[in-house]
C-alpha cells in the first residue's frame, strides 16, 4: 500500500460517504480534535485507533483500548491487517484504508440515456395514462355519456400517476443522483398502455379462437406487466444492478401469482379468474368452428351428470357423518 493514504467512511451498504487523504503514517483516528481523522460518532473514543506499520512492514489498524473497541467480521480485535478491502467498525462508523496504488475497476458504460429526460417522456407518460383511463371508462361505461364523469376519471388518474411517479422520483433522488420524474411517468404510462393492449388483444383472440385461458388467467399476465414496471423503476434508480432487480421482480411475480391463484381457489373453488369467457364481440371476429345445438346439449348433459354425482356424493357423506354422530351419542 503506497502513500498517500485514503480513509473512506462507508455507509451500511458499502457506499463511500466521505474520503479523507492523509500523506503519511501513522494515522490517528478518534473523536478528539488532535486526531488526523476525526469521527463524528458518539460511540467512538476520543483516541480510538491508529493506522501504522507493524514489525513485518504490514499496515495494520491497532485499537487503542476504547470502550466499544474495533470490530472486524463481527468480532472485536486488538489489531487488524489492512489490504484495501478490509472494512472495520469503530463504534458505529465503518471505514477502510486504501493507498494511492489501489486498483480501480474498469469504467462502466453509461446506459442511463440522459437525453431521454425532462418534459418529453413526462408528456408522453401523462398522455398514455390519460388515454388508458378514458378508454377503460368508455369500454366499461353502460350509462349515457356524461363529460363530467370522464373529466373526474381523467383528473383522478393523472393525480394518481403523478403521485406514483413522484414516490419513485423521490427514491431516485435519495438513492441516485437525479429525480427523473419524467422517466418514471413514462414507465408508468407505458405499463398501462401494455396492460390495455393485452386486455383488448387477449379478449379478441380468446373470442376469435375460443382460447378461454387468455381471459381466465389474464390477471397473471397483468401482474407480470406490473412486476416488469417495478423492475424498470428500480433500474432507473440504480442502473448497474439489473440482475439483482430482475430477481426481485421475479420473486414478486411468483408470490403475487401464488396469492392470486389461492384467492381464486378460496372464493370460487377454481384457479381461473372466471368460470366462463365473458367477452362478447361481433360474430365477424369469430374464426373457430361453431358448435351445433346437439353438441351444446351433450356437453350440458355431461356437466349435469358430473354435478349430480358430486351432489350425491356430498349427500351420502353428510348422511354418514350424521350416522356416526348418532352412534357416538348412543
Amino acid at each position: 500500500m503506497m502513500a498517500p493514504y485514503f480513509i473512506e467512511i462507508l455507509a451500511r451498504n458499502g457506499d463511500v460517504l466521505h474520503r479523507h487523504k492523509v500523506a503519511q503514517l501513522p494515522i490517528r483516528i478518534g473523536r478528539s480534535y488532535d486526531n488526523d481523522i476525526i469521527l463524528d460518532d458518539a460511540h467512538s473514543a476520543a483516541s480510538h485507533a491508529v493506522v501504522e506499520l507493524d514489525g513485518h512492514n504490514q499496515i495494520i489498524l491497532r485499537d487503542l483500548g476504547g470502550k466499544n473497541g474495533t470490530v472486524y467480521k463481527g468480532r472485536r480485535q486488538a489489531s487488524v491487517t489492512l489490504d484495501g478491502d478490509t472494512v472495520v467498525r469503530l463504534g458505529h462508523t465503518r471505514l477502510r484504508v486504501r493507498g494511492a496504488d489501489f486498483p480501480v475497476a474498469a469504467e462502466i458504460e453509461d446506459t442511463t440515456m440522459h437525453g431521454w429526460e425532462g418534459a418529453t417522456p413526462a408528456t408522453i407518460g401523462l398522455v398514455l395514462i390519460a388515454v388508458f383511463s378514458c378508454l377503460e371508462t368508455w369500454l366499461s361505461d353502460v350509462e349515457p355519456f356524461a363529460l363530467i364523469r370522464y373529466l373526474l376519471v381523467l383528473a383522478s388518474s393523472l393525480a394518481a400517476g403523478l403521485l406514483w411517479a413522484g414516490v419513485w422520483a423521490l427514491a431516485n433522488r435519495l438513492f441516485g443522483s437525479h429525480a427523473r420524474l419524467g422517466r418514471h411517468l413514462f414507465i408508468l404510462g407505458s405499463a398501462l398502455a401494455v396492460v390495455g393492449l393485452w386486455r383488448g388483444g387477449s379478449a379478441v383472440l380468446a373470442y376469435a379462437w375460443s382460447a378461454e385461458s387468455l381471459t381466465r388467467y389474464g390477471n397473471l399476465v397483468t401482474l407480470a406487466i406490473a412486476c416488469g414496471m417495478v423492475f424498470f423503476h428500480l433500474v432507473t434508480i440504480k442502473p448497474h444492478h439489473p440482475r439483482r432487480f430482475a430477481i426481485t421482480a421475479s420473486v414478486m411475480l411468483l408470490a403475487g401469482a401464488g396469492l392470486l391463484l389461492l384467492t381464486n381457489l378460496q372464493s370460487t373453488g377454481r384457479a381461473a379468474d372466471e368460470l366462463y369467457m365473458s367477452v362478447l364481440l361481433p360474430p365477424e371476429i369469430r374464426h373457430s368452428d361453431n358448435r351445433s345445438v346437439d353438441q351444446f346439449l351433450a356437453n350440458a348433459a355431461r356437466l349435469k351428470a358430473s354435478a349430480d354425482a358430486a351432489r350425491s356424493h356430498e349427500v351420502k357423506a353428510g348422511a354418514a357423518d350424521s350416522d356416526d354422530e348418532d352412534d357416538s351419542t348412543d
